[in-house]
């Protein structure tokens, strides 16, 4: 297991000076990204930035939420109701009411399967997986896990005291 806390993030501003995204985590292998866990803040409503070849699950953990606009449609992200679409889907996104914070899970979706998953508490998990503590208290073996803190789990069992959180999975795709 490893803790991350928010000091830890790597923050970046974006390309298009809407918000700020701070990286938790991510595994590449060699050069290409098989996955990675960010939370970004959006400030204002405009464009995504284009991950050709990955997916991504967008989860809101604070705020009203945004309608990602596509050329298929809307599609509608409201707080704590993850939300899965390709990496290289041109989307616009509309703010319903004011800034948001999102959990980011992007993903190489032919070498990993990934999901998100709103949780008190969680048994342990099968292969690799991140727990996001958004509020209460999760117990990890003998550490706490505090709001705004990320964990990476191995085989660890989380026990939440009160506690909400985002379990994300990460599992090798079955060929």
């Amino acid at each position: 297991m490893r803790l991350i806390s928010p000091a830890d993030f790597r923050t970046q501003p974006w390309k298009n000076g809407g918000g700020v995204t701070h990286e938790i985590a991510r595994e590449d292998d060699g050069d290409r990204l098989l996955w990675r866990l960010s939370i970004a803040e959006v400030a204002s409503d405009g464009p995504f930035s284009f991950f050709p070849g990955l997916a991504r699950v967008l989860t809101v953990i604070e705020g009203a939420g945004i309608v990602l606009e596509t050329a298929g449609g809307p599609i509608a992200a409201h707080p704590l109701d993850p939300v899965a679409f390709p990496g290289d889907l041109p989307v616009i996104g509309r703010l319903l009411a004011g800034p948001i914070r999102d959990l980011n899970v992007i993903y190489d979706p032919g070498r990993i399967d990934a999901s998100v998953t709103l949780v008190s508490t969680v048994t342990r998990p099968a292969g690799r997986a991140a727990l996001l503590c958004l509020s209460g208290r999760f117990r990890i073996g003998d550490e706490d896990l505090t709001p705004g803190s990320l964990a990476l789990l191995d085989d660890e069992a989380a026990i939440g005291t009160r506690a909400t959180g985002l379990l994300v999975t990460l599992a090798p795709r079955s060929a």
